[in-house]
């Protein structure tokens, strides 16, 4: 049996210093191309069964935008304050209790890019992968039967995609 593990950081958000960090809303960059997200995701098969997204406005505004492409499926959604700037540890932590096939998290640098980095076997060719830009997703593949057993290391990338590409 295998699992999916598709781990994207928020789109591109507004800088606005009147508004607190975890209230900043996507910019209109971050709006266009949260959908194309989905969209590639959707179109490659990688439809999560869970969603696990962080609570801040820009990650659940990435979220609703990208989940029109997922509408057939109707994957459960979970905003969860604890992804609000998890560490690549807290969000391995909360992936391993999970009994989803197909996961999604959506969350912050540095901890959604680190986590991605520490669970794959290989990184991708793609240089946006050392970056892990805004909107970045990565999809890995883990020859395992439940989370908890999921370690770093072991995870096969499968897809690693970033808005830039698909504008």
């Amino acid at each position: 049996m295998s699992l999916t593990l598709i781990l994207t950081r928020h789109a591109k958000s507004d800088w606005n210093n009147a508004l607190a960090d975890q209230d900043r809303p996507l910019n209109g960059r971050g709006r266009a191309n949260a959908p194309l997200i989905g969209a590639w995701l959707a179109g490659h098969g990688h439809v999560p069964d869970l969603v696990m997204c962080s609570n801040a406005s820009r990650t659940t505004e990435t979220l609703a935008l990208i989940s029109p492409a997922f509408a057939d499926a109707a994957p459960i959604l979970c905003h969860l304050p604890s992804l609000y700037h998890a560490s690549a540890t807290r969000i391995l932590g909360l992936i391993q209790r999970s009994e989803a096939a197909v996961l999604m998290v959506v969350g912050h640098n540095p901890g959604i890019g680190e986590l991605a980095h520490q669970l794959a076997t290989a990184p991708p060719s793609n240089p946006g992968f050392s970056r892990y830009p805004t909107a970045a997703t990565t999809v890995l593949r883990f020859d395992a039967a439940i989370w908890a057993d999921v370690k770093p290391g072991a995870g096969e990338v499968i897809g690693f995609i970033t808005p830039r590409e698909l504008s």
